[in-house]
Parts: structure tokens; C-alpha cells; sequence
């Protein structure tokens, strides 16, 4: 993890995270990596920031991460979220929907299965812009500590199974040709998600379609 331009802090085994935090007004985090890991990343940034005497940290999370905390990945970004709360340091935690990027990256992964999976049962996605949500980042790094802030989703809710076929045809017309199978998943956590758990209409506010993303690829 880059903090400052030519000194490097490392967030898996904390070398380097004084150093590195030395004289820093504002750190963003957004380093993630899945479970105990990323809950304790985030325990040894916050704890270097505090020794290092930063004046705010902002944190990006999910949109739905106390809503289906049957998913593990979730799960930790929840407790990551205690933690920058809790940590003494003033703090800011922005919660954004889905990546455009996620859904291509899934979609790309499964480029040499004969068909592409994904939600089924009807779940509803609100994807954003990555570059939109880095801009508030930055907005909110120079502003006051603001606790939890509004959501930040995307402007429009499409199904999993019209993103997914949307992604597939981008990729070429072989991949568009492959047929989508949606998977129905057992248990509350899915049955939150499709009643719209990982939504946030009322806070529409990306520009940037997924459509659009698509086409400026």
C-alpha cells in the first residue's frame, strides 16, 4: 500500500506504516483482501494512524453489508467498519454498490466455461462507477469528518441476469453467444439480496451507466 509518493507501508505485516503515515493529514483506505485478513489490515492501519496522529481517515465500504452478513466478505467489511469507528481517530466511512468492473471481472473469469453463471431469483444490482465513487473519496478526504455518509450508488437497477448478458456480449461476440445461467441460492442471506439488500435507489447519484462503461471500454 503506496500512502506517500517514494515511502511504502506495508498493511500485511505493518513494516512501514509509521514511516509512511509520518506528517499525513488524510488517509483513504481502500485496500481490501478477504476475511481475518482484511479485518486485520484495517486494525494496523488504524492503529499506526492514531500513534501517527492523523487527522482523518476514510474508509470505503458496501452498500449492504449489514443487510447480508451471510457473505463472509461482508462480514469483514462490517467489522472493518467498527473498527475506523471505534478507533479514536476522526473518521469517515462512505458505503458505494457494486463496481461496474466487478461484474466484467466475473463475467471474464468464467471466458472459457461454456456459459456464464450468475444471480438468479431475480436479484437486483445498482452498479457505480469506481472513478466516480474515487472522486467523492477525495472530496471527502479534504473535507471535516463526517461519520457515516450517504450511500453512493449507481443510476440505474438492472437485474444480475441483464448485467451479466450485457457484459458477456462486450466481450465478443462468442462470449455474447454463450447462454447465462442464473443460480437460485438457498438461505436468508440470499433471500435478503433478492428483496434488494445490496440497493441503494435513493441514492441514485452515479452518472455513469453501465451501459456507457461498457461502450468506452
Amino acid at each position: 500500500m503506496w500512502i506517500r509518493a517514494g515511502v511504502r507501508g506495508d498493511l500485511g505485516s505493518g513494516d512501514g506504516l509509521g514511516a509512511a503515515l509520518a506528517g499525513t493529514d488524510a488517509v483513504v483506505h481502500c485496500a481490501t483482501a478477504a476475511g481475518p485478513r482484511d479485518v486485520a489490515m484495517t486494525r494496523r492501519l488504524t492503529d499506526a494512524a492514531r500513534d501517527a496522529g492523523v487527522a482523518h481517515l476514510v474508509y470505503v465500504s458496501i452498500v449492504g453489508v449489514d443487510r447480508a452478513p451471510g457473505f463472509p466478505y461482508y462480514r469483514a467489511k462490517a467489522e472493518c467498519e467498527r473498527i475506523v469507528a471505534e478507533s479514536g481517530l476522526p473518521w469517515t466511512v462512505l458505503r458505494a454498490t457494486q463496481f461496474h468492473e466487478l461484474i466484467t471481472r466475473v463475467v471474464a473469469a468464467q471466458r472459457w466455461l461454456p456459459v456464464v453463471f450468475t444471480l438468479g431469483g431475480g436479484v437486483r444490482l445498482q452498479p457505480v462507477s469506481a472513478r466516480e465513487v474515487g472522486e467523492r473519496l477525495a472530496r471527502l478526504a479534504v473535507g471535516e469528518p463526517g461519520g457515516r455518509v450517504a450511500d453512493m450508488a449507481g443510476p440505474e437497477i438492472r437485474t444480475a441476469r441483464e448485467l451479466t448478458r450485457a457484459a458477456a456480449r462486450a466481450t465478443g461476440r462468442v462470449a455474447g453467444l454463450r447462454p447465462v445461467v442464473p443460480l437460485r441460492l438457498p438461505g436468508r442471506t440470499f433471500r435478503a439480496v433478492r428483496e434488494g439488500a445490496l440497493l441503494a435507489p435513493d441514492r441514485a447519484v452515479g452518472r455513469v451507466a453501465f451501459g456507457d462503461f461498457l461502450a468506452a471500454r
